[in-house]
């Protein structure tokens, strides 16, 4: 429910051919569903829903013609900035995972000044938002609050799967493991961007301890 895989668009997968290569390696890993979530953000990656559908029905073509069986489909991975702001001042659609769930992330280096007020918004609309690897946001580590009055504010969370063996550094790491501890996780995702993501995940599956951590934690439970 969180990767890169729609080709050429963003910060992910490059080409076709690596999107089919990629899949093919998470096929081989056992996921039989994927919903990839390439970035909208401002100036540096300004897609649309269209620009998204459109690279994803040729991704589905491409993985057709080498006879590559899985279900995927597309939602958006939204950075709250003013472009952001924006298309909810606007109302415009916004490209949601199922039952109208909102993927959307900020800066890793500063938090937003305005992540209440988006969240009130986000909520007034009907949207359920989710907030994307929020182990990765280090700087509220010693206001770990923010995350108990975020889920308090109807906002879930999705941890990335790499972070919990320390892909990102070792604070990630350590906050990942907090925020599963404190059971404030909803939701996993690979954030797959690339071959070396592939070779870290590869790892982590194959990792008979943390099968056992993972296999009982609740978010396994929740599935789109």
């Amino acid at each position: 429910m969180h990767s890169h895989l729609v080709p050429g668009i963003d910060d992910g997968a490059k080409t076709v051919d690596k999107s089919v290569a990629y899949i093919k390696e998470l096929k081989n890993l056992g996921f039989k569903k994927i919903i990839t979530t390439p970035h909208i953000m401002g100036e540096h990656y300004p897609n649309t829903p269209e620009i998204i559908q459109r690279g994803l029905a040729k991704l589905k073509n491409a993985l057709t013609e080498v006879e590559i069986e899985i279900e995927i489909s597309a939602a958006a991975e939204y950075f709250v900035d003013d472009y952001f702001v924006d298309l909810l001042n606007q109302e415009k659609p916004l490209l949601t995972l199922p039952d109208n769930h909102l993927l959307i992330e900020f800066s890793t280096f500063a938090p937003p000044s305005n992540f209440q007020e988006v969240l009130f918004r986000l909520n007034t609309l009907g949207y359920k938002p989710i907030l994307a690897h929020p182990e990765r946001y280090v700087y509220y580590a010693e206001k770990f609050n923010f995350f108990h009055e975020t889920k308090a504010k109807g906002c879930a969370l999705q941890v990335n799967l790499l972070s919990l063996i320390g892909h990102y550094g070792g604070l990630q790491k350590k906050l990942a493991h907090r925020l599963m501890k404190e059971k404030l996780i909803d939701f996993a995702g690979t954030d797959l961007h690339n071959g070396g993501h592939i070779e870290v995940l590869k790892k982590l599956i194959q990792n008979r301890q943390m099968q056992s951590y993972l296999r009982n934690y609740p978010f396994l439970n929740n599935k789109f």
